[in-house]
């Protein structure tokens, strides 16, 4: 039995809707196009009107989800650290939150980059470029806890993330989370210790 979509979202939004929730639980390569027509509840036309391929609806996903995970990654900081010298390691808690939803099934910009392993296929570039802008938030928030260089340090936070949520997936628990906290202590003290 499939799950229909509320009738008041516009076609788009319940194909992009739908779309969204098979590529996430499923893989992109697993869904396709007359499974989200079918649970869309829209006509093959209607999907081609919206989205002229597969590739082009897999980008607006990545571009809705990079959204949405940018505006609950700031919330959470705030939330979790309200002094900005605090929120480099929130990035840890806040993760760990995320590892602990039922829905949780990895990062689809790491899923998406393994799906479509060529760097030259759009949704590889689109997922890369996401983690490239996570690069410059996580340097962002170094920079405002007073590291002077954020740079090197933003790397290295940005592969303990990606490391905490492979390792989630795989051990399907939030504990990585906290061990990849601990080792970002440690390069932060450490980092602060060389600026002096």
């Amino acid at each position: 039995m499939t799950s229909r979509k509320p009738i008041s979202l516009t076609p788009r939004d319940r194909i992009l809707e739908t779309a969204s929730r098979l590529f996430y639980r499923n893989g992109i390569r697993a869904v396709g196009v007359d499974s989200i027509i079918a649970e869309a509840d829209v006509a093959k036309m209607t999907f081609y009107k919206h989205f002229k391929s597969k590739d082009l609806l897999v980008l607006e996903f990545l571009k809705r989800r990079d959204a949405a995970w940018r505006a609950w990654f700031e919330a959470a900081l705030s939330r979790l650290a309200p002094k900005v010298e605090d929120r480099p390691l929130a990035i840890f808690d806040a993760l760990a939150e995320r590892f602990s939803s039922k829905e949780f099934r990895g990062c689809a910009f790491i899923n998406t980059m393994v799906e479509m392993a060529d760097g030259d296929h759009v949704a590889h570039q689109a997922a890369a470029e996401h983690k490239q802008k996570v690069q410059q938030i996580v340097g962002a928030l170094l920079s405002a806890a007073g590291v002077k260089k954020p740079e090197a340090l933003a790397q290295a936070f940005l592969l303990l993330m990606d490391g905490a949520i492979v390792t989630a997936v795989r051990e399907r628990k939030p504990g990585s989370a906290k061990a990849a906290k601990k080792v970002a202590a440690t390069l932060l003290s450490t980092y602060k210790l060389q600026e002096k």
